[in-house]
């Protein structure tokens, strides 16, 4: 089990985890059918990203195994306007949850040494989750 830098919201909601995807590619890289040229193109906006945005994990990169990882928080919605596809931290993301609606977080992996990338998840943030049943339900659980 990997260990998540994000600490769950609130509103959190719809995650979806790319794992299994990850560990099929690794697999793909290991066995020689995919070249690491490949998978460790990280764009010169993305490595920025993770060196201005980005949260530092304890996992060290699959492929060369010298850094760490860096998780990158890329926000879209309609309700956000000019802030739509930039990187954020994840101290911004409970602000920004409570002041729209709903917006859609993805968290990408970035080794900013030799260039790995992937999606790790994605998931819903925004006080739209405050209303709905799942959370309400575990809200009046812990009460």
């Amino acid at each position: 089990m990997r260990a998540r830098t994000l600490v769950r919201m609130r509103t959190q909601r719809q995650i979806v985890d790319y794992s299994l995807q990850k560990r099929a590619l690794l697999r793909e890289v290991l066995s020689g059918r995919v070249g690491t040229y490949d998978v460790c193109d990280a764009s010169p906006y993305l490595k920025s990203a993770a060196r201005f945005h980005g949260e530092p994990t304890e996992t060290r990169c699959p492929i060369c195994r010298r850094e760490n990882l860096t998780n990158v928080h890329y926000i879209y919605g309609d309700e956000l306007g000019q802030s739509a596809g930039q990187a954020r931290s994840t101290a911004e993301l409970p602000v920004l949850a409570m002041t729209f609606r709903e917006f859609r977080v993805y968290v990408v992996e970035v080794c900013r040494g030799c260039g790995w990338n992937h999606l790790v998840e994605q998931y819903l943030l925004g006080r739209d989750g405050l209303t709905s049943p799942a959370v309400a339900g575990r809200r009046e659980a812990a009460e």
